[in-house]
């Protein structure tokens, strides 16, 4: 064979004996509710119905069925809900499986729960089991599985949206035509150096095989170069909220929070620490940070690492909304946009923060605070700088316009989530992508017109870069990647 894979059955067989057992947990939320669900999955997830519900009754697919149940030791009834019976293969996980809808009692779970536990072959899940044997008896592959998750996290809805298109296998599909076109061109670049010589076999499958490569190497390069715009939506958009000392930066978090997340005094340097808050707005979900005031001098060692830790967190931020002192600005005379610049640069050449703050894909927001200060013809004259926004923390009414620049500013980043474009959400996919590109980009450097080598030595390329797509979806596994996708999942799912 031209690919040795290590299928999904291989990581199997370490859980034969685990998946030989049936499996129950609480899946709903845990505390007190009208309605829980407990699910029970595996081989003997029949009798152990039988035995809470009652051996004289027999169930249809997919119905629902009103029962008492049952401690199966001493008849006692435990409660009375909705069951339903769920036989495999046509399940969530693959193998047969039920659930019992009861009240949402503590004391009902704990006694439901007991008495399955004390049922011969059944015990409690471990966390992300069931989405973990869906995936082994190929119900989901890993991409499914991650979307499945992000759905279960998901807080606004764009991130609902993007999580539930990746869940119902976009990315999977999108994945799955790249490893068909790169299996092809391995088989074909295969067959061509064993049978070319003894068999009919096209002297241009070189050439066939070198543009279908070029072509998907150009779609991944594409989907992979997005300004992660999947990876923000997924984990929030970082957004550093920046400026000098007393500038306003603590209310500024306040306000667009709607509640008291940072101390506000006049006393300058305040806050020394990074305050984190997350926020929807507008459906995208963003991570604010409130940060130590920037400035060049300060005796303060307890200041001048909360500078050291406010410039690291605009050097991994995806937005600085930087803050400004309208009265300031004022008093330098910026009335322009070159003045602004040069005032910048002025303030900010020296923290070494200018440079940093502009560099791609981070964006920038100017915003001028406090034009209370300003008399209506100072205020006329800076609301005509381009790209700066003017408020005053001290009233929402100017407010709206930044709030309304920085959703659209949400929108272009993040940008809306399409099942016809979908987005790489994961750094490992990425990773693994970018290796792809460079495996092809090996193969077809072997067959640029300057240079022939070896076509042995190239299909090992082929192999690597087949391999690479197949780790995404979990066609290639190992134990270490499982354990890392499956382990955020709560123990019912």
């Amino acid at each position: 064979m031209f690919l040795n894979r290590k299928i999904v059955v291989v990581v199997a067989k370490r859980y034969m004996s685990e998946t030989n057992a049936t499996i129950f947990a609480l899946s709903s939320a845990y505390g007190k509710c009208g309605v829980s669900v407990i699910r029970v999955s595996g081989p003997q997830t029949k009798e152990a119905l039988r035995a809470i519900v009652g051996k004289k009754y027999d169930f249809q697919a997919r119905v629902a069925y009103l029962r008492a149940l049952y401690r199966p030791e001493t008849t006692e009834m435990i409660d009375k809900g909705l069951v339903l019976w769920f036989p495999g293969p046509s399940s969530y996980t693959g193998e047969d499986s039920c659930e019992f809808q009861v009240h949402g009692s503590l004391a009902v779970i704990a006694a439901l729960l007991e008495n399955l536990g004390k049922l011969p072959g059944l015990r409690h899940a471990v966390p992300g089991e069931f989405t973990r044997r869906a995936f082994i008896n190929n119900k989901l592959d890993l991409t499914e599985v991650d979307g499945l998750a992000d759905l279960i996290h998901a807080e606004t809805e764009a991130q609902r949206k993007q999580a539930l298109m990746q869940s119902s296998g976009s990315l999977s599909r999108l994945y799955g035509n790249w490893r068909k076109v790169l299996i092809r061109c391995a088989a074909h670049l295969e067959a061509y150096i064993d049978f070319a010589e003894d068999e009919n076999i096209e002297d241009d499958v070189i050439t066939n095989l070198t543009k279908d490569l070029k072509l998907v190497r150009e779609q991944i390069s594409d989907h992979v170069n997005d300004q992660r715009r999947g990876e923000m939506l997924r984990d929030g958009v970082r957004t550093v909220i920046a400026g000098a000392p007393n500038v306003g930066k603590s209310s500024f978090l306040n306000l667009v929070c709607q509640r008291e997340v940072s101390i506000v005094t006049d006393i300058a340097g305040t806050t020394r620490d990074i305050i984190e808050s997350t926020h929807n707005f507008g459906g995208y979900p963003v991570r604010f940070t409130d940060t130590a005031g920037l400035r060049l001098t300060t005796q303060d060692q307890v200041e001048l690492e909360g500078i050291k830790r406010a410039k690291n967190c605009i050097q991994q931020a995806d937005v600085v909304i930087l803050l400004l002192d309208a009265w300031e600005l004022n008093k330098y005379q910026v009335h322009s946009k070159q003045m602004l610049d040069d005032y910048l640069k002025e303030h900010y050449q020296e923290l070494d923060l200018r440079e940093s703050m502009l560099s791609a894909p981070r964006r920038v927001q100017y915003v001028a605070n406090k034009i209370d200060l300003l008399n209506a013809e100072e205020l006329q004259i800076m609301k005509k700088i381009p790209d700066l926004i003017c408020i005053s923390c001290k009233g929402d009414g100017e407010f709206k316009e930044f709030l309304n620049a920085f959703e659209n500013l949400l929108k272009e980043l993040c940008g809306i989530p399409l099942a016809e474009a979908p987005r790489l959400s994961h750094v490992r996919y990425r990773q693994l992508l970018e290796q792809c590109v460079h495996h092809v980009n090996l193969f077809l450097s072997d067959y640029s017109p300057e240079i022939y080598k070896d076509m042995a030595i190239s299909a090992q390329k082929l192999r690597q870069a087949i391999r690479c797509i197949e780790t995404i979806t979990g066609h290639v596994s190992t134990d270490n990647i499982l354990d890392v996708v499956f382990k955020d999942f709560c123990i019912g799912k």
